[in-house]
């Protein structure tokens, strides 16, 4: 792990792996660059592996106010920047990280060479808007432990918790968030409409659904696919911190996606 200053923002990333190509992790709302911990390793025995604390995140520098998803996405191209990586990288995000991945490939098509995201967050239903900035205001308040029971029952179903271990330092690890930061990027979300931009992506695609997640279940993922021109939707037996839940499922997935797409 390592830490970087890009513009006054202090942000910490891990770039591991070897190759000429290089796939950026980008995690969840209440994840860390810890939610890659089975997968990484992974790919790193053929590639380059970029992943990060977005700003807000872990042990990234903390936020404040406004945040728009154009700067989570500068975010990574500065990273890629101070890290001398040119060219195209291929990028892979789970739920708001998937909806920051896909911003990028908009903003950046000349850097992207591929997409893969589960249950992507790319924008809260206008009827379901306030009462999402209610309990964001109530998780400001009272701290990440208010939210904490119905986070875990809609994102880590009980079904995918026979590695108990392994939901428990998941479940800790979410308690450790800064409420006002998760709360600033809550609201980022909620200010999202990237219908858009999504009909205008043309590198390849692969968007995950995942069978438990009661957070975005998946005929909003497939609804996102469906938006894009070519994209590839599957559905797997997984959850919306997939990525921490199956890892093994997951890699398998996203490996054989970018295998196929030259990425």
């Amino acid at each position: 792990m390592d830490f970087v200053e890009l513009g006054g923002v202090g942000l910490r990333y891990e770039l591991s792996g070897n190759g000429d190509r290089t796939l950026v992790l980008v995690h969840e709302m209440g994840g860390t660059l810890e939610s890659w911990d089975d997968i990484a390793p992974r790919f790193a025995g053929s590639r380059r592996v970029l992943r990060y604390d977005t700003r807000g995140a872990g042990l990234s520098q903390k936020v404040r106010g406004e945040l728009g998803i154009d700067t989570m996405a500068d975010d990574i191209a500065a990273l890629l920047d101070a890290l001398g990586i040119a060219g195209q990288v291929a990028l892979a995000g789970i739920a708001v990280g998937g909806a920051i991945a896909l911003h990028f490939a908009a903003r950046y098509p000349e850097r992207t060479s591929a997409v893969a995201v589960g249950s992507p967050a790319t924008a809260v239903a206008p009827d379901r808007r306030a009462a999402a900035l209610e309990r964001v205001a109530k998780i400001e308040a009272n701290g990440m432990a208010f939210a904490v029971e119905d986070a875990m029952l809609n994102g880590y179903a009980p079904e995918l918790r026979g590695d108990v271990r392994r939901f428990e330092r998941y479940r800790a690890r979410w308690l450790g968030n800064d409420p006002l930061s998760y709360a600033t990027i809550w609201r980022m979300l909620a200010g999202l409409d990237m219908q858009g931009e999504l009909a205008r992506l043309r590198c390849p695609v692969l968007v995950i659904g995942g069978g438990f997640d009661r957070v975005r279940p998946p005929p909003l993922a497939e609804s996102v696919a469906k938006a894009i021109p070519g994209a590839r939707y599957i559905e797997l037996r997984t959850g919306h911190y997939m990525a921490v839940q199956t890892p093994e499922l997951i890699y398998d997935c996203v490996d054989e996606f970018l295998r196929t797409a030259g990425a």
